[in-house]
């Protein structure tokens, strides 16, 4: 979901933006009122029909000390239907593959946790066949059956080679079979000198496949193989898992989802994605962030629900879900994402630090250039406003000036999806939230809250 990316928080006064008291009582009032008569979406993985999903970042375990025991103790999981598991990756010959010479293998299914670490309080055996985070997840859908899994497969750093995966019938025919086999079958490679993995050591973990190609037919990351041919490609890639998931469920009985992660961006949703691509799916996510950051020269808001009055060029949440319902999603097929991570500019000057102020550079972020996680942010001492005309909040701290969305923010975004019909919400990730305050505000928005 692109971005890979903690300072201690520190408590701070608050300000509330200044608002017009008519236009704010008239939003609420017509966006908390309008839900009522909201018929629930079919195909949902909730009793409401709507899906609540939060992206689990593997390597942040290692880097960030985040397990998937924080997501149980920290009440994000009961409050869940799926997780998304990033990420899965495509190799040079275009296969699902899990590279033996990184530290993924280690964290994911061979690192054995002690009985402190673990979700049910049991320390792992040296030679069990699964071991590692997979191991605790398959614990925690023992204490949470109704909480689902998809590996998504891909990334902004790690889609470099999904041009040649889907390149043929039979390298696509291929590609999805690997997939399968390595994350729903759970057939792990055994690595090294370490007992895990072999044939199912990892079945059941994962019901469902993410494609998160960031972005068929170009404007993705630099170091993407791409060919004219990757739109048409990766509409007959995902039939193909279609396909091979459906003739899975006729071997074993069970229910496989499919989904994909779509852009934010027009011209790539017109230059990416055939509308064919759609209709073999269970769902798709849009990236409701990213809008703007650092590389601007500018102040902006990153993750805005709504673009101000008559500013055509400003993307917003609402902008990117019009355009993919223009292009042919269903919308109860929609799930709107949102972040855990705010996007910051240094050099603002207090003359005037509201949006479009001029900046020198990017703030200082634990997440990378320009990037925090709202945990960190949310305490953060300074100035802050909250629109709830557009649906924003920012910060300012010194001469920095933060955007990043909030539990309020997050409520308004269930609201939007309640009222729009959509399939529901999506946060990146779940180690920026990691006391589960963004998480609630979706669960309890999307049930009318």
């Amino acid at each position: 979901m692109s971005a890979q990316w903690r300072t201690e928080p520190r408590k701070g006064r608050v300000l509330i933006g200044v608002v017009a008291a008519v236009a704010l009582g008239a939003l609420f009032f017509g966006a908390f009122t309008r839900v009522v008569d909201y018929a629930p979406s079919a195909g949902g993985e909730d009793g409401d029909g709507l899906r609540r999903l939060a992206y689990f970042a593997d390597w942040n375990t290692a880097n960030r000390g985040y397990s998937i025991k924080d997501m149980r103790d920290s009440g994000a999981a009961e409050r869940l239907t799926r997780v998304m598991w990033a990420f899965g990756e495509v190799s040079d010959e275009g296969r699902c593959f899990i590279d033996p010479e990184a530290d993924q293998p280690w964290e994911i299914y061979q690192r054995r946790y002690d009985a402190g670490e673990s979700v049910d309080g049991a320390a792992d055996d040296y030679d069990q066949a699964l071991a590692g985070s997979l191991n605790q997840l398959r614990k925690l859908q023992e204490e949470e059956p109704s909480l689902s899994a998809s590996i998504s497969i891909g990334g902004w750093n790690t889609s470099t080679y999904f041009s040649e995966a889907v390149r043929t019938e039979e390298s696509r025919r291929e590609f999805v079979s690997s997939c399968i086999d390595l994350w729903i079958r759970g057939d792990l490679p055994r690595l090294g000198d370490e007992p895990q993995g072999g044939e199912g050591a990892a079945a059941g973990v994962f019901d469902g496949i993410d494609l998160d190609w960031e972005w068929p037919g170009g404007s993705g990351h630099p170091d993407n193989v791409e060919h004219p041919d990757d739109p048409r490609n990766f509409t007959l890639a995902v039939q193909e898992f279609r396909r091979q998931l459906d003739a899975l469920e006729e071997e074993t009985g069970e229910e496989y989802t499919l989904s994909v992660s779509l852009a934010n961006d027009a011209e790539i949703i017109d230059s990416s994605y055939e509308p064919a691509v759609f209709e073999p799916i269970d769902f798709a996510t849009v990236q409701g962030y990213d809008f703007t950051g650092s590389w601007s020269r500018t102040t902006d808001h990153h993750s805005q629900l709504y673009a101000p009055s008559g500013d055509e060029g400003d993307p917003s949440s609402d902008r990117a879900v019009r355009q993919l319902l223009d292009h042919g999603l269903p919308p109860e097929k929609l799930v709107l994402g949102f972040p855990g991570f705010g996007r910051g500019w240094s050099g603002v000057s207090p003359e005037g630090f509201g949006r479009y102020a001029p900046a020198q550079g990017p703030a200082e972020g634990d997440y990378g250039e320009a990037t925090d996680s709202y945990e960190d942010l949310k305490d953060r001492p300074g100035q802050r406003f909250f629109d709830p005309i557009h649906g924003a909040y920012w910060l300012y701290d010194g001469d920095e000036w933060w955007t990043f969305d909030t539990p309020e923010i997050v409520r308004m975004k269930g609201a939007y999806v309640r009222r729009e019909e959509l399939g529901g919400l999506m946060l990146w990730n779940l180690d920026m939230d990691p006391e589960a305050e963004l998480v609630e505000a979706m669960d309890e928005s999307l049930e009318g809250g």
